[in-house]
């Protein structure tokens, strides 16, 4: 099966739940009420947050079965069996956990109405089952992308996602917006989701193997894991405290101005992890010289495949943000965007040498870099918030993000990192980010220089696109067999 096949698939499983959310939000506004579904939303930021009982065995799991590729049924079943036990014990501790926090959470301190208080309570039982439910198949999913399964994770987790989304309306619209129905309904769709991966599992995995847990196993996976876990655990630290500084130097309007330019800048990585996730288990199964290869092929493919994209962002950013959230906002907002978008670019560049690190086994670099990154970032986040305000926040993120990027390919690559083509494609989009900034978009000259600049990043993209990827493109061309000269 083809890296692109699966990166199709990738990407399809990562767009689908993000265009359903955009349908559901206002129904669910609609039928439950802004308090109730402000709930819901806590509740699941508590689930994604205690997912980090998950322990990484999800990703040591891929990891290892992906290592084992030319091992026997038998290993590899004793790998899945391992991390089965661990890490459903370790989901019912977090459940328990989940229990009592989201009693101080929810009961004790949220302030709601008598009604959703009550609600509340007796929906948190709920809650905590759905811990282990999600530490759970964190690992079934994993085990099936070590053995390159895309189609059958992606099918599974979209079909999953789409009840978890609609069957807690059907329950709001057909019965009552009760919250312990509401989370019961969302647990059935999450049950339904582990059982068919379960199944999968059983006949990739387990058929014909005896069932057996090793300790050996068990060390190997949790101390990979755990550098998993320290990343999950401190990549937030960068990712909110740019917001939680904001709110306390600028106030919370200076929030939300970042926030949609910094939400809408995340989604460029849509495409470069659905990339990674197929590239992982080739990598984790490959040597040395050949992994690298395939790094620098990806790399290469990224570059030409986000940057045209990446640049047209840049420059429709002011217009785009006006129209959708206000002409003062927008105008206040665009700047931001504009580096953000830059910055969301390094960081879709350095998934790649993320990717490869973890897949040679060594997910301790990845975190020791994320540490080192924390004191520069808060130090240039302060002094660019007291000198430029938002401006010198978005800055501060560019400047973590390159630096991201450097420190993740040169702990990946050493001597040998190619600097070249993403300083040719890196300098295309600092010169529109300076035009962007510097011409109204009402103006002539504006709308020339986009002409010049796209025409010259296409040319850059095409030239390093694939042969195989430029054919396919012009078949899909009109007057294809005038166009021949082109591949």
């Amino acid at each position: 099966m083809s890296l692109s096949r699966h990166t199709t698939y990738n990407l399809i499983g990562a767009l689908v739940p993000l265009l359903l959310s955009l349908v559901t939000v206002p129904a669910y506004l609609h039928l439950v009420g802004a308090e109730r579904y402000g709930v819901l939303q806590i509740a699941w930021l508590l689930l994604g947050y205690f997912g980090l009982f998950d322990l990484g065995l999800g990703r040591a799991t891929s990891f290892r079965i992906a290592a084992q590729h030319n091992a026997s049924a038998d290993a590899r079943a004793e790998t899945f069996w391992s991390a089965l036990v661990v890490n459903i014990a370790m989901g019912f501790m977090g459940g328990a956990v989940l229990w009592f926090c989201a009693q101080y959470a929810f009961v004790d301190h949220a302030r709601v109405s008598a009604l959703i208080r009550s609600e509340m309570l007796a929906a948190i039982p709920f809650l905590a089952v759905s811990v282990p439910i999600a530490t759970a198949t964190g690992v079934l999913t994993g085990a099936l992308q070590g053995r390159e399964k895309f189609l059958e994770t992606n099918s599974i987790s979209v079909t999953s996602t789409v009840m978890f989304q609609l069957l807690p309306l059907g329950i709001a619209l057909f019965w009552l917006p009760y919250l312990p129905a509401l989370l019961a309904a969302a647990l059935s769709a999450r049950l339904v989701g582990l059982s068919i991966l379960m199944r999968r599992c059983w006949l990739e995995l387990v058929v014909g193997a005896p069932i057996r847990i090793s300790s050996e196993a068990m060390t190997s996976l949790l101390r990979y894991g755990g550098w998993v876990t320290l990343t999950a655990i401190f990549g937030p630290m960068l990712v909110m405290a740019d917001r939680f500084a904001m709110g306390a130097m600028l106030g919370m309007v200076a929030v939300a101005v970042y926030s949609i330019p910094y939400n809408l800048a995340s989604r460029i990585a849509v495409m470069p992890a659905a990339l990674t996730n197929a590239l992982f288990p080739k990598l984790s199964s490959a040597a040395p010289a050949e992994a690298r290869a395939m790094g620098d092929a990806a790399t290469t493919l990224m570059l030409a495949l986000i940057s045209p994209p990446v640049l047209i962002a840049i420059l429709a950013a002011e217009p785009f943000l006006k129209l959708w959230v206000g002409a003062q906002m927008g105008a206040s907002a665009a700047p931001v965007a504009r580096i953000l978008i830059l910055a969301f670019w390094f960081n879709a560049l350095a998934l790649v040498s993320f990717t490869r690190l973890q897949a040679r086994g060594r997910p301790d670099i990845v975190t020791k870099v994320l540490l080192l990154q924390i004191p520069p970032y808060w130090l240039a986040l302060y002094f660019g918030m007291t000198r430029f305000g938002l401006l010198g926040c978005a800055l501060a993120c560019l400047l973590r993000m390159v630096m991201d990027f450097g420190l993740q390919s040169w702990m990946s690559d050493g001597a040998k990192m190619r600097i070249a083509p993403v300083a040719r494609y890196g300098a295309l989009l600092l010169v529109t980010v300076i035009i962007a900034s510097m011409i109204s978009y009402h103006h002539a000259v504006f709308l020339l220089a986009c002409a010049v600049l796209a025409v010259l990043i296409l040319i850059l993209s095409w030239r390093d696109m694939p042969l195989a990827m430029r054919a396919r493109f012009i078949a899909y061309m009109p007057l294809t067999p005038r166009l021949r000269w082109l591949s």
